[in-house]
């Protein structure tokens, strides 16, 4: 998996602006945008990935961590697809959850993104989290083509 060019990186000073971020991303995707949520454990990724499905489905629905599951879905319009991708042990196994498919109709939120290999799509936003300030804050790291840049444009402080 190659991570596109890097277009900005947002300092998230707690889990409220990581949960600001999600609900404005989820005001603007559509069908087939897929988010790949990189970084390490603990950085962030769940957290945004609830906010963001929250905001769609209703902020009293439960999100749980598709840690065991895989792979969660919420029956909006359009559906959305959260999995955690953590225990593949080969892309293929990708493949066999329906991702490829969910790729072209849904919303689509995939933690532990480097688990697809080949199969993540190119036209994906990555999303890099990483802890800084000694793990007391968090960064984002947004990285796209030029057609996010320009969705992206509209971003500001969160």
């Amino acid at each position: 998996m190659v991570t596109p060019p890097e277009i900005r990186t947002l300092a998230l000073a707690d889990a409220d602006a990581t949960a600001r971020l999600g609900r404005w991303f989820a005001a603007c995707l559509g069908p087939g945008d897929v988010l790949l949520l990189d970084g390490p454990i603990g950085a962030g990724k769940t957290h945004f990935a609830r906010a963001l499905i929250r905001a769609r489905i209703g902020a009293a629905e439960d999100v749980p961590s598709p840690t065991f599951t895989l792979v969660q879905s919420y029956g909006a319009d359009p559906e959305i697809w959260h999995a955690d991708l953590y225990r593949l042990s080969h892309p293929d196994e990708a493949i066999e959850l329906g991702l490829e498919e969910a790729f072209e109709t849904a919303i689509c939120l995939i933690e532990w993104p480097e688990r697809l290999g080949a199969l993540a799509p190119e036209t994906a936003l990555t999303l890099r989290f990483s802890l800084i300030e000694g793990g007391a804050a968090r960064a984002v790291a947004l990285c796209g083509d030029t057609a996010w840049a320009l969705r992206l444009a509209a971003l500001e402080r969160v």
